[in-house]
């Protein structure tokens, strides 16, 4: 009963690591990466279509992506879904190609990036505190309901903080990563 419930806890804990990996792929670096462009939508007859499924993203070099479409007539949505997308990119377009030259960072733009990559990892340490709160609260229900012991619930207590104190040092580590690599110029 304990066991599936740290097993759940850990199931839930890596699904929080995963939301965290997504998040800090969005953030993007100096150099050029196509999960850079995951948020953006296209409208493709009449639906909303994530850029991917519509075009070919690749890396040209270290800070320049191209995208080249699969119909030809997809050229302008794409460009201005790129545009509209918040990312700051300003894509050029070249016959059948369009290029995205990624803009050299700021010290300044770092520092926002780095502020947003911090929340995100709070977000996730705040997530998997929240799974531990309530595991915990899972096993106060199995002692009163008499299904386990105190000493018991005191060695499922410790065993799922062990838990989340890996996860939380996971996200850390994935955090000063990030760091790293925004900092490197």
């Amino acid at each position: 009963m304990i066991e599936d419930l740290k097993v759940d806890a850990k199931e839930r804990m890596t699904k929080s690591l995963e939301a965290l990996t997504h998040a800090l792929n969005k953030i993007r670096t100096g150099r050029a990466h196509p999960s850079i462009l995951d948020t953006v939508m296209v409208p493709y007859y009449g639906v909303d279509t994530p850029l991917s499924q519509v075009a070919n993203i690749n890396v040209s070099d270290a800070r320049m992506l191209s995208v080249v479409p699969w119909e030809k007539k997809m050229i302008s949505e794409i460009e201005r879904a790129i545009h509209k997308s918040g990312l700051g990119l300003n894509p050029s377009t070249t016959g059948d190609i369009i290029r995205i030259p990624m803009p050299a960072l700021t010290e300044e733009t770092r520092k926002v990036l780095i502020k947003q990559a911090k929340a995100e990892a709070e977000n996730a340490r705040v997530s998997v505190r929240n799974i531990r709160r309530d595991i915990l609260s899972d096993v106060k229900e199995l002692l009163k309901a008499k299904d386990i012991t105190e000493d018991e619930e005191r060695k499922a207590q410790d065993d799922v903080q062990k838990i989340t104190d890996s996860f939380v040092a996971r996200v850390d580590a994935m955090l000063a990563d990030k760091e790293t690599d925004l900092m490197a110029i």
